[in-house]
């Protein structure tokens, strides 16, 4: 099975990212996270990337806040899928992060999730990957099928609660 790249661009992205790995841990995919700046580790960045397929990934995803180059250092450099994920910043609360993922260069392709949007990101990971993996896509589709069950289980329950039929 291939595995799926969690990287950061600094430890302070860590919290947000719990998501990401609750979703892959429940798609039982194999993941690492790492911290690598596209700014301060450009060269550590670049090799990551080229050598992640071999290394046996199949999708990297990216977070990072304020100018946001990791997700694009990192396509520049493999022919594996990227998700950035724009990370909430203290200075314009993730807008220009956000901005700044989506704006890649045309031939560099970035998917960009929600702001924060740790959970989203393994998600689109896991479609990649289920592509071309039939038992994680079975998983997949259970997984879909648990969030319909509780949405389901939620409605009966407030309707049941709050309703004045």
């Amino acid at each position: 099975m291939k595995k799926v790249a969690i990287i950061m661009g600094s430890d302070s992205d860590l919290p947000a990212l719990g998501g990401a790995m609750d979703a892959l841990k429940a798609l039982q995919i194999p993941y690492a996270v790492r911290v690598i700046s596209a700014h301060r580790t450009p060269e550590a960045a670049a090799e990551f990337a080229k050598g992640a397929k071999d290394a046996g990934f199949g999708v990297i995803i990216c977070a990072a806040g304020k100018a946001a180059h990791l997700a694009g250092a990192m396509a520049a450099n493999t022919i594996l899928p990227v998700v950035g994920i724009p990370m909430k910043s203290s200075t314009l609360d993730g807008l220009d992060a956000l901005l700044s993922t989506v704006q890649m260069p045309s031939g560099m392709p970035v998917a960009t999730v929600a702001i924060d949007g740790a959970t989203n990101a393994a998600l689109l990971a896991a479609q990649i990957l289920a592509l071309s993996d039939e038992a994680l896509s079975k998983r997949f589709a259970d997984y879909r099928a648990a969030q319909t069950a509780k949405v389901i289980e939620k409605d009966r329950r407030i309707s049941e609660e709050y309703s004045n039929l």
